[in-house]
């Protein structure tokens, strides 16, 4: 939420843009370091009691974050809710796999990964406008509120799922000497910190550009290109994993030479903007997915390994990003992505074993 708002936040807590993009970053390093512990100490745990308690701290740090004015208790908030969503994010995707039939496991990933890109497909337009409009300290209070919410509606509404042991097969050592899952974990540090490093700072691209509508505007068309990316993940990702990608490299590139050529000129920066969206809304379905295919147990583990690298190529990616806008133009964000997106083309093509096993 951060990236949305980040000149509003400048202004009124007093720090700089590298340090408002460090509230993303804190909060990815935390979610990268703690999910793999946390996620094995927890393995036994009854999969719905874990998961509200996961999302009243989130909702809580959330709240507490748009009440306050001290940026180094509002960091530690931040880390709070990141510890929340580390554990929470590869915990939801193996319970919901056990909630249906093995042949329909990636689709269940796909579905509910959606949740992340329709988060910030329609989620992060609505939460930059209620901050614009009321206040960032309401985007977050808000968003908290939202939260309790779906806790309500989750203690209701899901079934308690329990547990399972960790033994030393279902470690994430064990994990981690799997070759195709550190071919997966490669794939997702590039295409994270391709994606992010230009997304955490996506104001000073609209700025630099100038695009009409401003950020409101460039949301819209990038949150319009991942929804439709993500229902297409959706029916394709069992079969063509492999070229799906594939696909989301070589539409990052094309997205960012557009903005880098043509972003000025009336029109294209939209379209420039959507060809984003197409390629970023797999990309947590696609890790997930790919990750989950490499093992038969512990997806928790395996799909919690994937989720730390994630993590911490967001954290990678807003503190390389934020250097070389201390350095450079936004502009120079768009030879990054363009730079990791490629070596990230060349092992997916040759990843035809890995990306192509089924379920």
């Amino acid at each position: 939420m951060p990236s949305g708002v980040m000149p509003l936040m400048m202004a009124d807590l007093n720090i700089s843009e590298m340090q408002t993009g460090n509230l993303v970053g804190y909060y990815a390093i935390a979610s990268a370091i703690f999910a793999i512990p946390l996620i094995s100490m927890t393995m036994q745990f009854n999969r719905k009691h874990l998961l509200l308690i996961l999302l009243s701290g989130f909702a809580v740090s959330n709240i507490v974050v748009g009440l306050i004015d001290n940026y180094n208790v509002i960091i530690f908030l931040r880390i709070i809710g990141g510890i929340c969503a580390g554990v929470m994010w590869p915990m939801i995707a193996a319970y919901g796999m056990r909630l249906v039939d093995e042949e329909h496991h990636g689709k269940s990933i796909a579905v509910i990964m959606a949740g992340t890109t329709l988060g910030i497909s329609l989620g992060m337009p609505i939460m930059t406008t209620i901050g614009n409009e009321y206040g960032w300290r309401s985007e977050f209070i808000g968003f908290g509120l939202v939260i309790i919410a779906i806790a309500v509606i989750s203690f209701f509404a899901l079934p308690s799922t329990p547990g399972e042991k960790l033994s030393k097969s279902s470690s994430p050592f064990a994990v981690l000497t799997n070759p195709a899952v550190l071919v997966i974990l490669v794939l997702t540090l590039l295409g994270v910190t391709a994606h992010y490093g230009a997304y955490v700072y996506i104001t000073s691209l609209v700025e630099e550009i100038g695009l009409a509508g401003g950020i409101e505007s460039a949301l819209l068309f990038f949150g319009i290109g991942s929804m439709i990316s993500v229902f297409l993940a959706i029916k394709l990702i069992d079969k063509y994993l492999r070229l799906l990608t594939i696909t989301m490299f070589a539409l990052l590139i094309v997205s960012m030479l557009t903005l880098l050529m043509f972003g000025k000129v009336k029109g294209v920066g939209h379209f420039a903007f959507f060809i984003w969206g197409l390629s970023f809304g797999p990309l947590v379905t696609l890790m997930q997915a790919a990750v989950s295919r490499q093992v038969k147990n512990a997806k928790d583990v395996a799909t919690s390994v994937q989720s730390s690298v994630f993590n911490l190529s967001v954290m990678i990616a807003s503190s390389v990003a934020g250097l070389l806008l201390g350095i450079y133009s936004p502009m120079s964000l768009v030879y990054f992505a363009v730079a990791l997106s490629i070596p990230g083309i060349i092992i997916s093509f040759f990843a035809k074993k890995t990306l192509s096993k089924v379920f």
